[in-house]
């Protein structure tokens, strides 16, 4: 047993963070390279096809308009569809100082380290284009690292700003949880978060912080009252901080399954540049994916 466990807790934690963004690269090449081994010919995830069969050659096809059904652009190309990213294109109509234009914008973009943004797939995941390959980019992984940075820039500086609640929000909890939360309600006001005992079993949130916007409270301080019982009593009050601050961008960051428009996008891309440890998020896990042109490549047999 250590005389002081939570310090020495937050010297482990503080460590291991320090190694992952020294170490954030290295994991979004090390993804990209798992990803490319399993694309490889002859790669097998618990299934292999017979030798002996072997599938027909498809007749060749080209399209055809018929009076029933007139020629027209595949599904999901349409202009409707493809409106939004008019700032990324270069689109046939327009005069030829705008396409200059429009095409610098897009060549500028491509130049940053995550690129250009040029989709969004299945809610969650960006796809960037840059000068010499493609980034995927988880967007809630990537947010939660980004808020988390800027609570701790925050926290060098001053208590964070709140934001008061019209109506408190009463949490209902066990009364030995009301107890452990209570006891860290400085640590939690430093952070913008201000609690209150109401009753044996419950607390009133009355404040929260103002850069997550909108936020579960009531969610937030049963996650809180959770982490907190693994503290105890004394500990290094800047880990303690920063513990919180982590739970905090979770719950205040882009969720999974939002569409985002592509200036959304372009922007998300640009803070991630600037932000340091950008490269993965709280948990250790990569937040982007890197695919050289060349790996692309070789994947389709080009090289």
């Amino acid at each position: 047993r250590f005389r002081d466990p939570g310090l020495v807790r937050g010297l482990i934690v503080g460590a291991i963070r320090e190694a992952l963004h020294r170490e954030g690269d290295r994991a979004n090449t090390t993804g990209a390279s798992g990803m490319m081994q399993a694309f490889r010919p002859g790669f097998s995830a618990g299934f292999s096809a017979s030798p002996a069969y072997r599938s027909p050659t498809p007749a060749p096809w080209s399209p055809a308009a018929s009076p029933s059904r007139p020629l027209q652009a595949p599904f999901g190309f349409g202009e409707r569809a493809q409106q939004d990213f008019d700032g990324l294109t270069m689109p046939a109509a327009r005069t030829d100082d705008s396409i200059s234009e429009t095409v610098h914008v897009s060549e500028d973009r491509q130049r940053h380290r995550l690129g250009a943004a040029r989709a969004q797939v299945h809610e969650n995941y960006i796809v960037a284009q840059t000068e010499n390959g493609l980034v995927i980019v988880d967007q809630h992984a990537a947010h939660e690292r980004l808020v988390y940075e800027a609570l701790r820039q925050a926290l060098n500086d001053k208590r964070l700003a709140s934001q008061v609640l019209l109506i408190p929000e009463i949490v209902d909890l066990p009364e030995e949880e009301c107890d452990r939360l209570m006891l860290h309600a400085e640590e939690l006001d430093r952070l913008g978060l201000a609690v209150e005992r109401f009753g044996p079993g419950a607390v009133a949130v009355r404040e929260t912080p103002a850069m997550l916007g909108e936020v579960d409270a009531s969610s937030l301080i049963r996650d809180l009252a959770d982490e907190v019982a693994e503290w105890g009593t004394a500990g290094a009050l800047r880990g303690k901080l920063e513990y919180v601050a982590a739970t905090m961008a979770c719950h205040g960051s882009v969720r999974s399954g939002r569409r985002l428009r592509p200036d959304e996008m372009n922007a998300l891309l640009r803070q991630m540049e600037a932000t340091p440890g950008s490269g993965t998020c709280n948990h250790g896990r990569p937040t982007y994916i890197e695919l050289k042109l060349s790996d692309i490549e070789r994947l389709f047999g080009r090289t």
